[in-house]
C-alpha cells in the first residue's frame, strides 16, 4: 500500500494502538458451556511463517496446506494459531479490503531499515497477518525476481520483528520452504539472547527440498544481515544454503509425507543435501498432508455442471458429457477418459508419457491434460492433440474452474511422477470419484494402495514406461466391469484424505517441539 493510504488508516486507529487491542483480546477469558465460571485457558500458540496460503495467493501445493492445515487446528480451543503472510499485489482487492491496518514498524536487514506495514485478517478461525512493503511485494506474481533473496529475508526478519506489536510471542514459530527458512536461523542466531524469544521453538517444514535458496557466501551479512560467526550454519558445498541453515537451526524439521522422509535421505531425491538429512535424522518426521474436503466436494462444487454424491453417482455421466462438450470431444458415456492435471516438468514423469501415449490412444480411450510448464513439453503434447484430434483434449493454460470440471469429468487420472513430496491431485480426483493411477513415490505411495490389493487406485513401482502402460491397461480392463468399477469409484470417494488425521499428527509433533 502507498503512504497516503498507509497514514490515511493509521488516523483512524489512532485512539487506541495495536498492541493495546491485541493485549485486550488476549487477556478476554472465555465462558464454559457446562458452568458460569470463567476460566482463562492457556493455549498452545502457534505461528506459521510461509510465502503463501490459499484463499488470498497461491501458485502450488504449499498455498493449500497453509490455506488448510490452520484453520483444522483451530478446531481445537486448546491451541491459538496464526500465520504470517507477505502482502502481494497479487492479493486481490475483495480480500485487501477486508483486512485492518494495525501499524508499522522498521525492520533492520544488514545496513538496512526497511519499512513494514502490518494488516491482519481472521479467516475461518485464524488470524492471518499480511506484511506490507510495496518495494519488495508489489510486483506481478510471487517469486522468480533477481532479489528474492533480500525480498523473503526481509519477511522472515518481519515475522520476528511483529511480534512485540502484536503482542504474540508463539511456542513454536512453523516456518515452510526456503522462503520463511530465515525466520528459523534468525531466531536462533539474532534474537537468541532476547528474553521474549528464548522459549520460542523452531519447526521447519520441507514441502519441495529441490528449492534451497542457494546464494553466495559474500552476502551473509550485507543481505541478510548474519555476523560472520554464523557462517558454519548456513553454509554448504560453498556457498549459503537456507534450507540447510533452517534444519540446521530447528528443534524439528519435517516433509509432508511420511516416504518422503525416508526418500530425501538418499542422493537420488536430496538435491545434494543427503548429508545434512542424515546427520539431523533424529529431528525428521513426515506427515501425510491433506486436502480441504469442503471445497473439493462433488456435491457442493459450484464449478460442476451437476452436483452428485457418493451414495448417487448418476450426475458423473452429465459432468463427463458436458466436458467432452466443452473439450470438443465426442460425447460418449462408454469411453473411458484418462486425464492428466500438472506441471509440464520432467519430474512430473511426462517422459514416461511420452514413450508409450500412442499405444494408450491405440485404445478406445480419450485423453486430456491441463496445465503449463516447459516449452518442449507443451509442444509435444499440441502436437499429440493435432494428430489425435477426437481423442486428445490439451489444454495449455491455468485454470481453476476447469480443473475441477476434468476432476468430475474423468474417469482415470494419471499422475505417473518421478518425485512428488505430497501431491494432491490424487486425493482431488478421489473426491470427485476419478480413480487415480500412480507411481509408487512419496506421497503418492502412501495415499493410494494398489487395487489388487484391495485398495483404492492402481499403482506401479518402477520408473519403465512399460510397466505404467501394463497398469493403464489394468484399469482400462476394470473399467469395462461396471459392477467392480462402480464399487471401486465408491471406495476411492470414501477414502479420508481430510485434514483432521494430518492435524493431531501435527499436535503430536508440536508437543515433541515444544519438549526440547
Amino acid at each position: 500500500m502507498n503512504n497516503d493510504e498507509v497514514k490515511g488508516k493509521k488516523t483512524k486507529t489512532k485512539s487506541k494502538s495495536a498492541v493495546e487491542v491485541v493485549e485486550k483480546s488476549a487477556k478476554k477469558p472465555t465462558r464454559t458451556k457446562k458452568t458460569s465460571q470463567i476460566t482463562v485457558v492457556n493455549k498452545k500458540k502457534i505461528l506459521y511463517v510461509a510465502s503463501e496460503s490459499a484463499p488470498f495467493i497461491a501458485t502450488g501445493g504449499l498455498a493449500e496446506v497453509i490455506g488448510s492445515l490452520p484453520k483444522a487446528l483451530a478446531i481445537d480451543p486448546a491451541y491459538d494459531v496464526r500465520v504470517v503472510l507477505p502482502l502481494y499485489s497479487g492479493i486481490k482487492a475483495e480480500w485487501r479490503r477486508k483486512f485492518a491496518f494495525l501499524g508499522n514498524i522498521y525492520v533492520p536487514l544488514g545496513w538496512r531499515n526497511q519499512y513494514c506495514g502490518i494488516f491482519s485478517y481472521e479467516y475461518e478461525g485464524v488470524t492471518f497477518y499480511f506484511i506490507d512493503n510495496e518495494y519488495y511485494f508489489k510486483r506481478n506474481g510471487c517469486y522468480g525476481y533477481y532479489d528474492d533473496g533480500e525480498r523473503f529475508a526481509f519477511f522472515s526478519r518481519s515475522a520476528l520483528e511483529i511480534m512485540p506489536f502484536i503482542g504474540f510471542y508463539p511456542d513454536v514459530l512453523h516456518c515452510h520452504d526456503w522462503q520463511a527458512a530465515l525466520s528459523a536461523i534468525y531466531l536462533k542466531t539474532l534474537y537468541k539472547d532476547k528474553n521474549e524469544y528464548q522459549n520460542i521453538r523452531a519447526l521447519f517444514t520441507i514441502h519441495n527440498i529441490e528449492y534451497q535458496g542457494k546464494y553466495s557466501l559474500d552476502i551473509l551479512g550485507d543481505l541478510f544481515g548474519l555476523p560472520e560467526e554464523t557462517k558454519g550454519l548456513v553454509e554448504y558445498d560453498g556457498c549459503i544454503n537456507l534450507m540447510k541453515g533452517a534444519i540446521e537451526c530447528s528443534e524439528r524439521f519435517s516433509t509432508v509425507s511420511p516416504t518422503y522422509a525416508q526418500e530425501i535421505k538418499s542422493e537420488r531425491f536430496a538435491h545434494g543435501l543427503q548429508e545434512i538429512i542424515r546427520r539431523n535424522d533424529f529431528k525428521l518426521t513426515g506427515i501425510l498432508n491433506g486436502i480441504d474436503v469442503v471445497s473439493y466436494d462433488s456435491q457442493t462444487d459450484k464449478a460442476l455442471v451437476a452436483n452428485y454424491s457418493v451414495n448417487d453417482l448418476s450426475n458423473k455421466v452429465i459432468c463427463k458429457a458436458e466436458m467432452q462438450k466443452m473439450l470438443q470431444l465426442p460425447v460418449r458415456a462408454d469411453v473411458p477418459v484418462i486425464s492428466m492435471i500438472t506441471r509440464l516438468v520432467s519430474h512430473k514423469g511426462l517422459e514416461l508419457v511420452k514413450s508409450v501415449i500412442e499405444s494408450i490412444l491405440a485404445e478406445d480411450v480419450q485423453f486430456v491434460l491441463l496445465g503449463t510448464g516447459d516449452t518442449a513439453y507443451e509442444e509435444f503434447f499440441k502436437d499429440l492433440a493435432k494428430r489425435y484430434e477426437g481423442k486428445t483434449s490439451v489444454n495449455i493454460a491455468f485454470n481453476g474452474a476447469l480443473s475441477r470440471q476434468i476432476y468430475a469429468g474423468s474417469d482415470i487420472f494419471l499422475m505417473p511422477s518421478i518425485s512428488e513430496p505430497c501431491g494432491l491431485s490424487q486425493m482431488i480426483c478421489s473426491r470427485y470419484a476419478t480413480v487415480p493411477v500412480v507411481r509408487e513415490t512419496g506421497g503418492l505411495y502412501d495415499s493410494i494402495k494398489p487395487f489388487g490389493a484391495g485398495g483404492n487406485g492402481f499403482t506401479f513401482a518402477s520408473t519403465n514406461p512399460y510397466d505404467m502402460l501394463y497398469v493403464i491397461h489394468e484399469a482400462l480392463d476394470t473399467y469395462k466391469n461396471k459392477e467392480v468399477w462402480t464399487n471401486l469409484m465408491k471406495k476411492v470417494a470414501t477414502t479420508d484424505f481430510s485434514w483432521l488425521k494430518s492435524a493431531e499428527e501435527y499436535k503430536k509433533l508440536y508437543e515433541t517441539t515444544t519438549a526440547y
